[in-house]
């Protein structure tokens, strides 16, 4: 039977306290605002709630404070790996604040933002995380009069509040740089069909025009990259591949897939193929061969947002926006791809 205070089998708060030997309003302070218990206090209740078995009615306690102890985040996938990082780094952080993250994904299908957003807030989060800077009006005016902090990741821009990522064009000018350091004049980009991603084309697109080179090919490919998706895109430019060809690919997954068809046809890599990725995914390191990827530090994108968030819902912080922008670095891990 559940107890009117949300405890499990009968077990009330006043349970909790008598036996980690402390007030009920302690017990309360480690569950809503574990910042303000000493360590070893916190640590105590916590043994106590665990052995007992007790359920905090969390909705009551954030009616009362007009604090729900959740954040709500928004993510396009966590298949992934940068997502997965970037979500385990984030989650982590503040459930070591007393946190509860409430994970939804979007996928790429435009408009799937505005609905997430209308639901998530409607159960009172107290703090939101959005990817990518670029949104609807409509999500915008719900975020507006939602009131709560927000911080964007994995991209660069005007914020809404607060933002943690990177230029996507910048990293694609990057690797066309690169390529062009190492004498390639013949030039290709894969690029799946979300906005990030087609910034990265755009970057790369753009600096190798300025090189005046060629582009035998820039096909934009479904949303998410997939393997098959890379092998199928460099069957189909095959016949304007030239001697030598310098690919660069938004996703590890479509490099891969590139590099699975170009053996199927007997061309080297790099020899004929020089090929570079993005996202340092295990499979970069485990290919034949082990191909050039960018690096980017996602876990340290996650457990940045969860510090900005944790400063603005701190007692006696407000609601006035922003920390800003955090500019996350990058890097090519050059491989025996290129």
């Amino acid at each position: 039977m559940r107890s009117r205070g949300g405890g499990a089998r009968g077990v009330r708060i006043t349970d909790v306290a008598a036996a980690a030997g402390v007030a009920a309003m302690t017990v309360s302070r480690v569950i809503n605002t574990p910042e303000r218990v000493a360590a070893a206090t916190a640590a105590r209740v916590r043994a106590a709630i665990a052995e007992l078995g007790y359920v905090p009615n969390l909705l009551a306690g954030g009616l009362s404070s007009r604090r729900s102890r959740m954040i709500a985040a928004i993510v396009p996938t966590i298949a992934h790996p940068m997502f997965a990082a970037l979500v385990d780094s984030f989650t982590d952080a503040l459930r070591e604040a007393g946190y509860q993250v409430m994970l939804s994904i979007s996928g790429y299908a435009p408009g799937r933002e505005d609905a997430l957003v209308r639901a998530l807030l409607g159960r009172r989060p107290d703090g939101l995380l959005l990817t990518g800077t670029e949104h609807s009006p409509a999500t915008r005016q719900i975020v507006a009069e939602a009131g709560v902090p927000v911080v964007e990741i994995f991209d660069a821009g005007t914020p809404i509040d607060m933002l943690v990522g990177f230029d996507h064009a910048e990293i694609g000018a990057a690797v066309a740089e690169y390529f062009l350091a190492q004498g390639h004049r013949q030039f290709a980009v894969f690029a799946a069909g979300d906005m990030r991603a087609l910034a990265r084309r755009r970057g790369f697109a753009e600096r190798v025009a300025r090189a005046g080179c060629v582009l035998v090919g820039d096909p934009v490919l479904p949303a998410p990259s997939t393997i098959i998706a890379g092998r199928e895109a460099l069957r189909a430019l095959l016949p304007a591949l030239g001697e030598r060809t310098a690919l660069f690919c938004s996703s590890d997954l479509l490099a891969f897939g590139a590099i699975v068809e170009a053996r199927a046809h007997g061309l080297g890599v790099p020899e004929r193929l020089a090929v570079c990725g993005f996202g340092n995914f295990e499979l970069g390191a485990a290919s034949d061969p082990p191909f050039t990827t960018v690096t980017v530090e996602a876990a340290r994108i996650g457990e940045i947002a969860a510090e900005m968030l944790l400063a603005r819902l701190r007692p006696g912080a407000g609601r006035a926006p922003g920390a800003g922008a955090v500019r996350i670095p990058f890097g090519i891990r050059a491989r025996a791809s290129s």
